[in-house]
C-alpha cells in the first residue's frame, strides 16, 4: 500500500547554473514540506547546491550536450535527493581532506565534505558515464506534547 506521505518529481535539466538555482529552490521546497524547521531547511539547500554545482562543473564541466538529472522524494522517513551528471564520474575515495593543512587556504575543495556534514546520509554511484549522488535527510517525527 503506498505511504500517503510519499512524493517524488524529478528534473532533467541543462548544465548551467539557471539548472543549479532551479535545483536549490525545489531542494528547499521539499525541505520544508517534508517539514524540516526553518534552521534545517538551508543547510539542507545548500548541501543539494553543491552537488548540483558539482555535477555541473566537475561532472559535465558546462558542456550544454551534456545534462544533468535531479529528483526529490520524501517518504515517511526521509528526505531523499539524487543528482546525477553525465561526465566522466567521480571516485571520493581520491578527493583530497579540505580540513588538512595544506588544503585549508584552497578556495576549494569543499563541497563533499558540506554535503557529509549537512545530510545524514551520502552515498556515490558510477555510472557509465557519470555519477549519482544521494542525498539523505532524515526526517524526525514530531514531539507529542507532554
Amino acid at each position: 500500500m503506498a505511504d500517503s506521505t510519499t512524493s517524488r518529481v524529478s528534473y532533467t535539466l541543462d548544465s548551467t547554473l539557471d539548472s543549479v538555482n532551479k535545483i536549490e529552490q525545489t531542494a528547499e521546497q521539499y525541505a520544508q514540506r517534508a517539514g524540516f524547521d526553518e534552521d534545517t531547511i538551508p543547510y539542507i539547500a545548500m548541501a543539494v547546491r553543491e552537488a548540483a554545482v558539482n555535477a555541473v562543473l566537475h561532472g559535465n564541466a558546462y558542456d550544454l550536450n551534456k545534462h544533468i538529472t535531479a529528483s526529490f522524494e520524501t517518504t515517511s522517513n526521509d528526505l531523499v535527493i539524487r543528482i546525477t551528471d553525465q561526465g566522466p564520474g567521480l571516485d571520493p575515495t581520491t578527493l583530497p581532506d579540505p580540513l588538512a593543512p595544506e588544503n585549508i587556504l584552497r578556495g576549494s575543495g569543499r563541497g563533499i565534505f558540506l554535503i557529509r556534514s549537512f545530510m545524514d546520509e551520502v552515498n556515490f554511484r558510477k555510472l557509465h558515464p557519470g555519477t549519482e549522488l544521494t542525498l539523505i535527510k532524515h526526517r524526525t517525527p514530531a514531539k507529542s506534547g507532554t
